[in-house]
């Protein structure tokens, strides 16, 4: 992945509803809006839990309390007989689009369909065989660290570059939906940024844009954030996703801050410096004759900025003028050479 800008990624997940056309909708939406690439999540109900009513498969707490995996999962599911036509339609449209697998079967469906990136969600990136499974395909690799320690991290990101993923980035996520502000601990980047070298970004579940906003000031590259339409009022993800025009305004805000940061070293533009002319310089402040010696009444550190600067004063008073010099007029640096001070 070349990333010369802050890369904005939408994540679809089960938005669309069940509709195959609201999920071409939502592609469309991301691409008007400005998202650089969009992203599905591929599996299906029996490749990420089992048709269980044991407790152990009920959701004990937050958005989805109450809900049996394999209901969830059904319900969120995009069905794999969708992928080829939304890969074709995002083509259609100009944008990049991806995804998820969840096993390795999902894998293969998408090498089938040459995609060329893949995600790693949270839950999945201590599935090492599915990290291997990846890697082997030689396509950049995104791993998303919701809930994991610098250990398990540590092994996803080694594991995934011994088994030839082309470029390894990870997203700092806080694995709550939605998020709160809270709950972020955004020097977790520079800690990531630092410590791998590589890429680093924000899967972001909450709703406030400042959190993306911050993660770009911290050093993200890349944020991913869930999208909704303008006006949708259901969607299993509804709460911690941004309708299209929030997520346009979220895409010009990142941009602005990133441009905040782009360069690596002291800098000062062009624009700016233009008001050095409003700097003191030191000025002539009445007349004086060749010979007269400069003191503080003939010579001022005043505005404008078009005399010599004020740290040539202490080394002028007291020297005799070299020439014939006039109210008002600035002092240049021709006569600091006659006085031998440059």
């Amino acid at each position: 992945m070349k990333i010369n800008h802050p890369y904005l990624i939408a994540e679809i997940s089960a938005n669309h509803c069940g509709s195959i056309n609201r999920a071409k909708e939502l592609i469309k939406c991301a691409k008007i809006n400005g998202a650089d690439a969009v992203k599905l999540q591929t599996y299906s109900p029996q490749t990420m839990t089992i048709n269980s009513k044991k407790s152990f498969f009920k959701i004990k707490s937050g958005l989805w309390k109450n809900k049996f995996l394999w209901d969830l999962y059904e319900k969120a599911q995009t069905p794999l007989s969708w992928h080829k036509e939304l890969f074709n339609y995002a083509k259609k449209k100009k944008i990049l689009i991806f995804s998820s697998p969840f096993d390795e079967s999902a894998v293969d469906i998408l090498e089938k369909l040459k995609c060329p990136i893949y995600k790693v969600a949270s839950c999945e990136m201590i599935d090492i065989p599915l990290i291997k499974k990846i890697a082997k395909t030689g396509k950049p690799m995104i791993i998303s660290t919701g809930m994991a320690n610098l250990k398990e991290i540590d092994l996803a990101y080694k594991t995934a570059n011994k088994f030839g993923a082309k470029q390894v980035i990870l997203l700092y996520c806080v694995s709550n939906y939605p998020s709160k502000t809270s709950d972020f601990h955004l020097n977790n980047i520079r800690i990531l940024k630092k410590k791998y070298d590589c890429r680093v970004g924000l899967s972001d579940h909450s709703k406030d844009p400042r959190v993306a906003i911050s993660a770009i000031a911290a050093g993200a590259d890349i944020i991913e954030k869930h999208i909704i339409l303008d006006g949708q009022k259901t969607g299993l993800d509804l709460k911690f996703s941004l309708t299209g025009s929030e997520f346009r305004k979220l895409r010009d805000d990142i941009n602005v801050t990133y441009n905040f940061f782009k360069k690596d070293f002291f800098y000062r533009n062009k624009e700016e410096l233009k008001g050095k002319v409003f700097r003191r310089s030191i000025f002539v402040a009445q007349d004086i004759k060749k010979g007269q010696v400069f003191n503080i009444s003939n010579l001022r550190r005043v505005r404008p900025g078009h005399g010599v600067e004020p740290k040539y004063y202490d080394k002028i008073i007291g020297k005799k003028c070299p020439q014939d010099l006039y109210r008002g007029d600035p002092l240049k640096k021709n006569i600091l050479k006659k006085l031998k001070i440059i």
